[in-house]
């Protein structure tokens, strides 16, 4: 049962994220990058998947050069290939870009399940393994909290409104993954030692007949902070409780429009 996962290297949450210079990207300088929450998830599950089948699982990432470091950390977790395919700097968010790039490095390869988190953090779009699944012709589900797969086959669960859903897919299959599917496994030491040194496909995206330039999805026109908050507004109220009170009511109903 071989098992492809598809992540992505997104900048660790606690960072401090500030617009680059050319207003349409961010200033990377500073910040950790790691693998992108959701897709811990897809990793682990095809971990657990392999142990108990037996396979591969191999991790494929499209970005610049600091998201090997992300690699790495899903080879001293288990994983057993990476595949790297440069680039991604003028792609932010190009849900349909992506698709087509991881595509074209995945289509030749043997496989029998694609995992991907549900959604990448930081663009948050969630497009990316339905494009991708399509391109392949492949089916697929998402959202995936459960599932169980079996010799030919997949059954996934997940929640839907009001309820639950199971659905049943041939294999080869794609599933993206939620939050709850399982509990992502940290990396051991001996694990981060070893993956120090395997070795990390590199693959250019011109070698994949793709055209990062053209075709796009959508494009960044500008990237901008959140206005500063104003300060809030302190009542003196020890003395007046009613005056106070009063004072609320004004500026919630004239200044915040909240009454």
């Amino acid at each position: 049962m071989n098992c492809i996962v598809c992540m992505t290297s997104v900048p660790d949450t606690a960072s401090v994220i500030k617009v680059g210079g050319d207003g349409k990207g961010i200033d990377g300088s500073g910040i950790k990058w790691i693998v992108s929450p959701y897709d811990e998830y897809a990793l682990e599950e095809a971990l657990q998947i392999t142990e108990a089948k037996g396979g591969e699982v191999t991790v494929v990432t499209y970005g610049p050069d600091h998201a090997e470091a992300a690699l790495r950390d899903c080879l001293a977790r288990g994983a057993h290939q990476a595949v790297h395919i440069l680039g991604g700097e003028a792609t932010l968010g190009d849900s349909f870009t992506i698709a087509k790039v991881l595509a074209a490095a995945i289509k030749d390869r043997e496989y029998d399940l694609v995992l991907c988190g549900f959604k990448g953090v930081g663009t948050d779009c969630g497009q990316v393994g339905q494009m991708l699944a399509e391109l392949l012709d492949l089916p697929h589900i998402v959202n995936v909290l459960e599932l169980e797969v079996g010799d030919g086959s997949l059954t996934a669960g997940r929640d839907v409104e009001g309820g639950k859903e199971k659905i049943e897919s041939p294999l080869p299959s794609l599933v993206t993954c939620q939050k709850g599917l399982n509990d992502p496994r940290y990396a051991a030491l001996k694990g981060i030692m070893a993956a120090k040194k395997k070795p990390v496909e590199k693959i250019e995206v011109a070698n994949l007949g793709v055209d990062e330039g053209s075709g796009g999805f959508y494009k960044v026109e500008k990237l901008e902070l959140p206005p500063a908050k104003a300060a809030g507004t302190i009542i003196q109220g020890e003395d007046d409780a009613a005056a106070a009170a009063a004072e609320l009511v004004i500026l919630l109903r004239e200044d915040a429009k909240a009454i």
